[in-house]
């Protein structure tokens, strides 16, 4: 199973007006090339399953870095 990778960048807002309740959660990782959006988001949703349960609402925002990681030169 793909999981999200070290290098991911996440960033969360509390958009519920300071009770904690709803959230925005946006994630960057090199690991969504190719997933399409729904199975990025259940990456994601996946890796946060335990903090979900406390939360009333939660949007996620996905995308891939414009940078690839550097590979391996061809021989």
């Amino acid at each position: 199973m793909i999981s999200l990778s070290q290098l991911a960048s996440i960033k969360v807002n509390d958009v519920s007006g300071g009770c904690g309740a709803m959230f925005d959660v946006f994630v960057e990782d090199f690991e969504f090339k190719g997933l399409t959006t729904l199975r990025q988001h259940k990456l994601v949703t996946n890796t946060l399953k335990d903090k979900i349960k406390e939360m009333h609402g939660l949007r996620i925002h996905t995308t891939i870095p414009e940078d690839t990681p550097i590979s391996e030169p061809e021989s």
